[in-house]
């Protein structure tokens, strides 16, 4: 058994923050001594590495709470959540340590390249082959064949823009493998439909709470439904960056025109504000 300041003194956290972990149930003492002392034993230690690899990628203790006392998570499941989560910030690391060291030679550039060629055209050709017939016809028409649209998709997400943004979402998924799993192997039509009317029924609620605080429990509560829904549907690891870029897409034109049309003037603007108070 440990002491809370041998504890401290091991893994460098402070006893102040360990008293605070104990206090909101986050990590607390596998027993007391007869003098009141807390005390923890290897798995107590065990839980607490556990907690410091997800307050690298700052995510909240709440949630990290939750993540471990989900009955459905083991914790093999929860390393291997972890690792994936940890190889994917290293591989971007590396890309812009490599970039810096470019630099230092002389050599002023920055590659943020996350997929190569060969990866976009699988994506492609992905997208084209679960895309509705109608709508790829639609696309066909418009850059005159398929092999023009391919060429035009290859350049845009070539991009060192498109790439940044392909760094920030691969994070999202927990690594590249499972963000080319996804774009592969989509969810079918029936299952999209399915979640656009949940999320349509609640933007509903949400609408109907528009007089209500955006910091309010109730509001708070279909925020926190909408993210959950989004990140089964995405299928991503962690919905937080993905809900917040959804607030600033609201506010942009022309769909927040389109939002204030369908739910009432203002309707964008309380739904991007109520979304950053939950994930705040």
């Amino acid at each position: 058994m440990r002491t809370v300041k041998e504890l401290s003194d091991v893994t460098g956290i402070s006893v102040r923050t360990l008293h605070y972990y104990d206090e909101i149930g986050l990590l607390m003492p596998t027993r007391k001594s007869e003098a009141g002392y807390r005390l923890y034993d290897d798995k107590a230690l065990e839980t607490l590495q556990q907690i410091l690899f997800f307050r690298e990628f700052d995510i909240p203790l709440k949630e990290i709470k939750s993540v471990l006392e989900n009955p459905a998570l083991d914790r093999t499941q929860i390393l291997q959540m972890q690792r994936k989560m940890l190889v994917a910030k290293k591989e971007r690391m590396e890309r812009l340590i490599a970039g810096i060291d470019d630099i230092l030679k002389g050599e002023n550039k920055m590659d943020f390249t996350i997929f190569n060629e060969t990866e976009l055209e699988e994506m492609f050709q992905a997208m084209i082959e679960h895309m509705p017939e109608e709508i790829r016809q639609i696309a066909i028409n418009e850059f005159g064949s398929v092999e023009q649209w391919r060429q035009h998709y290859l350049e845009a997400t070539s991009s060192e823009k498109m790439q940044r943004n392909y760094a920030k979402v691969v994070e999202w998924y927990g690594g590249k493998e499972e963000y080319l799993s996804v774009v592969k192997n989509p969810v079918s039509k029936e299952v999209a439909e399915s979640y656009n009317k949940r999320i349509e029924a609640i933007l509903q609620k949400l609408i109907a709470k528009r007089d209500c605080p955006v910091d309010s429990f109730v509001v708070k509560e279909i925020v926190g439904e909408y993210g959950f829904v989004m990140k089964q549907f995405s299928q991503i690891k962690d919905e937080k960056e993905l809900m917040l870029a959804n607030a600033r897409f609201y506010r942009n034109e022309p769909y927040n025109s389109n939002l204030d049309q369908k739910y009432g003037e203002g309707a964008a603007e309380f739904f991007a504000r109520a979304i950053e108070a939950f994930y705040s």
